[in-house]
């Protein structure tokens, strides 16, 4: 095989770890299939990432400061920031799944890197804020609770994909239709 290539471990202990947080959470996540899946042994797993809990939350981190910056918030057009938004979650839907999962785990109970996502989302909603201000979206709802409401909007389908289907269909004109809902809510929402 050659030489050692730590980098590379590291990026396949990555992707082994995102798949299997995805499909089992933190508690049902085994370190075990995850050092199999990136062929490493589970203590490099632990020289690189920590626990279990600590890995979680690097791969969650690093999946959304990757969506930040592929998905920046953009006041001055709030329907193409939520078409990208919805595309980039229909590729990636993982990233809603370690939330949801997140969410589940850790319910209202502080996250261990609580401070550090604070700072990532008083840049999202000063941005917001910044619409505002400029009057280019409504003032009428505080920036962090428009935040909110838009990503649930954007979100939901992937997150219950079985609901999207049961309510609006599974075929591709439904799917189609849906995303025109979710912009014109997403623009009604915003609308000074």
């Amino acid at each position: 095989m050659g030489a050692r290539d730590p980098e590379a471990t590291r990026a396949r202990i990555f992707e082994a770890a995102v798949a299997e947080f995805a499909r089992h959470g933190i508690a049902g996540a085994r370190i075990d299939r995850i050092a199999s899946e990136a062929k490493a042994n589970k203590q490099l797993i632990y020289a690189y990432f920590g626990n279990k809990a600590q890995l979680f939350t690097h791969v969650l981190e690093k999946k959304m400061l990757d969506l930040a910056a592929s998905v920046p918030v953009d006041p001055d057009d709030i329907e193409a920031w939520i078409d990208r938004l919805l595309d980039h979650h229909s590729a990636h839907p993982e990233i809603l799944r370690l939330l949801y999962w997140e969410g589940l785990e850790y319910g209202s109970s502080e996250l261990p890197d609580e401070a550090e996502r604070q700072e990532h989302y008083a840049r999202k909603v000063a941005t917001v804020e910044d619409g505002q201000r400029r009057g280019v979206i409504t003032d009428a709802i505080p920036a962090p609770d428009l935040l909110l409401l838009l990503t649930a909007l954007a979100n939901w389908a992937t997150v219950v994909p079985q609901m999207a289907r049961i309510l609006v269909g599974a075929d591709s004109p439904d799917r189609e239709r849906l995303r025109a809902s979710i912009k014109e809510a997403a623009r009604r929402l915003v609308a000074p």
